[in-house]
């Protein structure tokens, strides 16, 4: 077995001179604001030992990656009733994309689609106070990571809101439909925040594993959640996690994984390992360059794909 740290250190360090960084994104202008040079890597194993190279306690915008904590929140919640509200198919289309909504009644094709995000963080707001629904999702995330550092990025959620003018159409149109059961601008509020959580790599391998291990605490032995749950929000990050370039994503690193884009992945080594990568160059679908890359060396050179060595 190849030696973690050094495959971790070897890999930041190539990726660290690679000229091909994709392009950070700009449609949300905080974001812009993000160093294109930036790179960080996170590998924490089944025995809890830490792998870190890069930047890889620089804490970044989670975005999308949230989407995975609200999944498994709403899910709690409802349980299968959230797939009445949210597909489990991928979409092919861009992560803003409203053309499928049209023909499909306001039904999100999955939950981690923008769409079905904010149809799966209504859920969770039903019965709260916006401020009472945010702090729920930011303390899960502290929970997980035991970490209570973890916070939100309040310049990145103003600017998210104030040119969020197609999240806004998307909801509107589900709210058409009586897909979300709150209002409009509540729902946007807690959507907007939640995507605009701050986390380093560390702290965002620590948070995800659980995924890892059978939906259990693997330090401290504790259930989040039960095993076929964690197993199946798996499955749906591995075939839609990364919006339009899932295929690639799952044919290149051969794990589930979660994007954003500030240009973090989330990746998990069933068994094996939570990971959790950073560059914010981002490829055309909208997902880490430079991250698919390195998880992809990564998975080649420790075996951890889903699909054999």
């Amino acid at each position: 077995m190849p030696d973690l740290d050094l495959v971790v250190k070897e890999i930041a360090e190539e990726m660290r001179q690679r000229p091909d960084r994709g392009e950070v994104a700009t449609y949300i202008p905080e974001l812009a604001r993000a160093d294109a040079n930036a790179f960080g890597l996170a590998v924490i194993d089944a025995d809890g030992n830490v792998a870190l190279g890069g930047d890889a306690e620089t804490p970044f915008s989670i975005q999308s990656i949230s989407k995975v904590f609200t999944l498994t929140l709403a899910l709690g919640k409802a349980g299968d009733r959230l797939w009445q509200r949210v597909g489990r198919e991928p979409s092919g289309s861009a992560f803003n994309s409203i053309i499928q909504l049209e023909y499909e009644h306001g039904i999100p094709r999955n939950p981690f689609i923008n769409a079905g995000a904010i149809a799966v963080t209504d859920l969770i707001l039903s019965g709260h106070q916006p401020r009472e629904a945010l702090g729920e999702i930011l303390r899960f995330l502290q929970f997980l990571a035991d970490d209570e550092t973890i916070a939100i990025d309040e310049a990145v959620a103003a600017s998210e809101r104030r040119t969020g003018f197609r999240n806004a159409a998307l909801a509107n149109y589900m709210k058409s439909f009586g897909v979300l059961e709150n209002p409009v601008d509540f729902t946007l509020g807690v959507y907007f925040h939640h995507c605009a959580i701050a986390m380093s790599c560390r702290q965002l391998a620590m948070a995800g594993r659980f995924l890892a291990h059978q939906g259990r605490n693997p330090t401290t032995g504790r259930s989040v959640v039960v095993p076929e749950r964690a197993r199946r929000i798996n499955a749906v990050m591995l075939t839609c996690g990364h919006y339009d370039g899932s295929g690639e994503f799952a044919y290149r690193v051969g794990l589930p994984g979660k994007s954003g884009v500030g240009g973090g992945i989330l990746a998990i080594a069933p068994g094996k390992a939570s990971i959790a990568v950073w560059s914010p160059g981002l490829d055309a679908s909208g997902n880490s360059h430079l991250g698919r890359i390195a998880l992809e060396a990564l998975t080649k050179r420790l075996g951890w794909s889903i699909f054999g060595a």
